[in-house]
């Protein structure tokens, strides 16, 4: 008897896209920057907190595609062009962070406060309906 995978189990009918999803996360959240927290702020509600420090808000990009949400940023500091340093520790590097969203799930807001970048999201619960199949003959 062969062992079935979670995404072909015959059970689950509609989930193929699932393995595709989990694979594209995990390949996605490989680095580890920028460093991010996500917490519970509702019974229906999200906050993911990215730390940006050195970043500002045209540095930033917020998109949602193909339900995921994708955070890009890339300093453009114009003010360290002609500056010399005797020790750069922080870096001025661009980044991308993906998180995939579930079906329902809205960006509801945004916002940068101490260099900490605040993405609220809601969670819409689907109306229960129940749907009754006509049979037919023949």
């Amino acid at each position: 008897m062969s062992k079935l995978s979670f995404p072909s189990h015959p059970l689950l009918l509609g989930f193929d896209q699932l393995e595709r999803l989990v694979e594209r996360t995990a390949r996605a959240g490989a680095d580890g920057y920028p460093p991010f927290n996500i917490e519970v702020t509702g019974e229906h509600s999200f906050r993911i907190t990215l730390a940006l420090a050195g970043f500002d808000e045209k540095d930033l990009s917020i998109t949602v595609e193909k339900r995921q949400l994708l955070v890009r940023g890339q300093q453009h500091d114009e003010e360290r062009e002609g500056r010399v340093f005797l020790h750069r520790g922080i870096a001025a590097r661009q980044f991308q962070r993906v998180f995939a969203l579930a079906e329902g799930v809205e960006v509801a807001a945004a916002h940068l406060e101490n260099g900490l970048l605040h993405i609220d999201l809601i969670r819409q619960e689907p109306e229960e309906r129940v749907q009754t199949i006509a049979i037919r003959r023949g």
